[in-house]
């Protein structure tokens, strides 16, 4: 950016000058002369000052005020235009996005928007959709209502345990999902890149799901599997976050107070699964 500004710049002033009839500014003992001997230190970064200020002073004596003007006009509509904006991070899904037993600063999404800020993005949000019991229809309506705009930059989908507890089928999961997925990608609008979808965790390995732990898991199996395949399908990356919850009867502290949602440590661990799949 530092380069293209420079090269901007010397086209302005370093210019043939002949053929102009402008009025020109003496160097000696004025307000432009302050302007010109400081410039370089304000708008050149420090490894290029010295050969900016080298060059200023060879080919500069006099200045129309003008290009003066113009040249400051043009670098600060450069720098604007390389200001990008904040990416607006949208989190669907149900209780295991919106958290439970957790602080807010725990939840998942809050979690990797910290960790990508930290990394040096800048992120607007994350705002969640989601409540605890949701099923994928309900989910879906909840969307409709809140008319949001498609223009996130960054979306992510994780629903369908309650599908699972509330006895539904994978089968009628299935169609359900990819109409969410389909609406996900629109709300980025229309950028599959910017979705990912997380995987269903497995609430059999809790202090609440052990007494059913193997069907459970065969359940959540069959779940995932149905929503992975259209995720591929669909050409939305998908992260895999089910085995790091089969953790949680031997480390009771990857469980929340409630003894059946991931605690902060389990949804930090998320996190870490989460950032490279999204390249970071």
């Amino acid at each position: 950016m530092h380069v293209e500004l420079f090269t901007s710049f010397r086209s302005v002033f370093f210019t043939d000058r002949q053929g102009l009839n402008e009025p020109t500014v003496p160097v000696k003992k004025t307000g432009t002369n302050y302007l010109r001997r400081n410039i370089p230190q304000l708008f050149f970064p420090p490894r290029l000052c010295a050969s900016a200020a080298k060059n200023w002073y060879l080919n500069l004596q006099i200045i129309p005020m003008s290009r003066l003007i113009i040249a400051l006009l043009l670098m600060t509509s450069q720098l604007h235009a390389q200001t990008k904006a904040p990416i607006k991070f949208l989190a669907l899904g149900d209780s295991y996005t919106i958290g439970e037993s957790v602080a807010v600063d725990e939840r998942w999404p809050e979690q990797l928007a910290a960790a990508l800020r930290a990394k040096g993005k800048q992120i607007d949000g994350p705002r969640i959709i989601g409540v605890t019991g949701w099923r994928t229809d309900q989910l879906k309506k909840a969307i409709e209502e809140a008319q949001l705009k498609n223009d996130y930059g960054m979306v992510s989908l994780l629903i369908g345990v309650n599908n699972q507890y509330q006895k539904r089928t994978a089968e009628s999961y299935a169609p359900e999902f990819e109409e969410l997925l389909n609406i996900a990608i629109k709300l980025a609008g229309g950028k599959k890149e910017n979705v990912f979808v997380v995987s269903i965790p497995d609430y059999g390995y809790t202090p609440f799901g052990k007494p059913r732990q193997a069907e459970i898991t065969a359940a959540i199996d069959k779940f995932n599997e149905t929503n992975l395949a259209i995720t591929k399908r669909l050409g939305v990356r998908y992260v895999n976050i089910t085995d790091l919850t089969r953790e949680g009867l031997e480390k009771p502290e990857y469980v929340a107070g409630d003894g059946l949602h991931p605690s902060g440590k389990m949804y930090a661990l998320w996190v870490k699964r989460i950032l490279p799949v999204l390249g970071y």
